[in-house]
């Protein structure tokens, strides 16, 4: 068999351990040829691949990004997409594709199995948004950068009496900035899935001032204030028609200088959080995914992605990972807002 492979959407730490279980697993236990396409679908449209072999995923483990090379490419906005990627795999053998990504990603993967194509899709995003699966690889790496971020910011505010406002990744999804806040011990955490108001971040923020210590504030990208709308940088939309957000890290740090009369600084970890080194839980957990991908290739179970349920590896329809974004459900933000302030 000749099995495709491909990453699409944003890069993110563990996709080259996907890539590598894949490989590895494929040639030695089955002994398939294994194609790499580049840049996610773009690759099967265009006809872009190279072969992969065993040689070339022998260092890759631990290595951030992916080798094959990244894109938000939807084929479903090319007019003839479809059957352009039906006629690459046709004319080059390609028996089945395993897509490595988000909603976007295998969103496009769940169509092109309905249209007869098989696929099998790995999750992957650092935000933890996909449904159907408990963790997805890159989200414990971004938590540890954060974490790090604001363990270092911590000590420069305390030194200078002044409130820091950290923007960490997180369109629709608080994960990342639930995670990390909890962990670097933030007086603040503020996520899309709660609109907040300026007033009470203020007054927690004043009671930090008042007991002498620097307040941290943790927000995601996507947070809105109550009766604002998202805080965008641009107005342009990708090919999944998602708009590009930051800003908010930098006006709620204007806002409460304003309102408080104290020094107040941003900082925006923004692509940082994706890059470097995988930690050891999402070199191990993306492995995995990689091994149980082959395994459905091979029973010839398309249409599912690989998912984390507790320790267990299990195959879920892609429909139903795609089918609505995993959010902070509320009791797990009431647990953080015990130590706001």
């Amino acid at each position: 068999m000749r099995i495709g492979v491909l990453t699409g959407g944003g890069d993110c730490p563990g996709l080259n351990a996907v890539i590598r279980a894949v490989t590895r697993k494929g040639i030695e236990a089955h002994g398939w040829e294994i194609v790499g396409f580049r840049n996610g679908w773009q690759g099967p449209l265009e006809g872009k691949f190279k072969s992969i072999g065993l040689d070339r995923v022998e260092d890759i483990l631990t290595r951030g990004g992916t080798i094959l090379g990244s894109s938000r490419t939807n084929p479903y906005k090319i007019d003839g997409g479809v059957e352009k990627i039906r006629k690459v795999l046709t004319d080059e053998g390609i028996d089945a594709l395993i897509a490595i990504g988000g909603e976007d990603t295998l969103g496009v993967a769940k169509r092109l199995t309905d249209d007869g194509i098989g696929v099998v899709g790995v999750p992957k995003t650092i935000d933890n948004d996909l449904g159907a699966t408990d963790y997805t690889f890159g989200f414990d790496t971004a938590v540890h950068i954060a974490t790090e971020a604001i363990d270092r910011l911590r000590t420069t505010a305390e030194s200078h009496h002044r409130a820091l406002v950290i923007e960490v990744m997180g369109r629709h999804a608080g994960w990342i900035a639930l995670h990390s806040g909890l962990a670097g011990g933030a007086n603040v955490i503020l996520v899309p899935e709660r609109p907040f108001s300026i007033d009470k971040v203020v007054r927690w923020v004043e009671r930090r001032f008042e007991r002498e210590y620097a307040p941290i504030i943790v927000v995601a990208e996507g947070a809105m204030p109550e009766g604002g709308a998202e805080l965008l940088t641009s107005g342009e939309k990708d090919a999944f028609g998602h708009v590009r957000l930051g800003g908010v890290g930098t006006w709620l740090a204007e806002e409460i200088a304003h309102r408080t009369g104290k020094e107040s600084r941003a900082v925006v970890l923004g692509h940082v959080q994706r890059g470097g080194t995988p930690t050891a839980y999402d070199r191990v957990l993306a492995t995995r995914f990689g091994l149980h991908a082959v395994d459905a290739v091979h029973d010839g179970d398309f249409g599912v992605m690989v998912a984390l349920h507790g320790t267990e590896i299990v195959r879920v329809k892609l429909s139903e990972a795609t089918e609505e974004l995993k959010t902070v459900p509320l009791e797990r933000y009431q647990e953080a807002e015990v130590f706001f302030g």
